[in-house]
């Protein structure tokens, strides 16, 4: 039972941060797209596009964890409030923060020092984009390992994985 506890807490708390931070990657892709768009002054396609789909990204993530948060307080034993369900989610998720964090990284080639790079023109706010990113894939990460293992008590306990995360 203590692990239903902990759950109770930090299931809030993990998504809050989730969500917290996906609102400033959401407000910095969303100028940095608002940039682009206005100025064509993007150093490549690539970094036009990648940037687009983080803001998509931050976007799913904002919505679907906000969704995610109702269900867990006020459905906990529907079909969305399941482990199933959160694993499905967050491997999704997971998924287009892996590709997002990653292809923005490739695209500034690790990160930029912005005293000595003279081609990107938004350069801080490209590496707070690369940062948040890795740091939101930082946290669906966690949140995917405690519920895998919630996954596996909630099925040693007969519940399998239609069970909720809350015994």
């Amino acid at each position: 039972m203590a692990f239903d506890t902990h759950m109770r807490r930090g299931h809030p708390i993990v998504f809050s941060m989730i969500i917290f931070f996906s609102i400033i990657e959401l407000a910095i892709s969303a100028w940095l797209t608002s940039r682009f768009n206005a100025h064509h002054n993007y150093f490549s396609l690539a970094e036009r596009d990648r940037t687009r789909f983080l803001l998509f990204t931050s976007i799913w993530t904002i919505v679907f964890s906000s969704l995610y948060m109702f269900f867990f307080f006020s459905l906990p034993d529907h079909v969305l409030g399941s482990v199933a369900s959160h694993i499905f989610f967050l491997f999704l998720t997971w998924i287009f923060w892996t590709a997002g964090a990653a292809s923005i990284t490739a695209t500034l080639g690790g990160g930029l020092n912005c005293t000595t790079q003279s081609v990107f023109v938004y350069c801080g706010q490209l590496n707070a984009l690369e940062g948040f990113a890795w740091v939101i894939w930082v946290l669906v990460t966690f949140a995917i390992f405690v519920v895998l293992i919630r996954g596996v008590l909630a099925a040693r306990r007969g519940d399998g994985m239609r069970g909720p995360l809350i015994a």
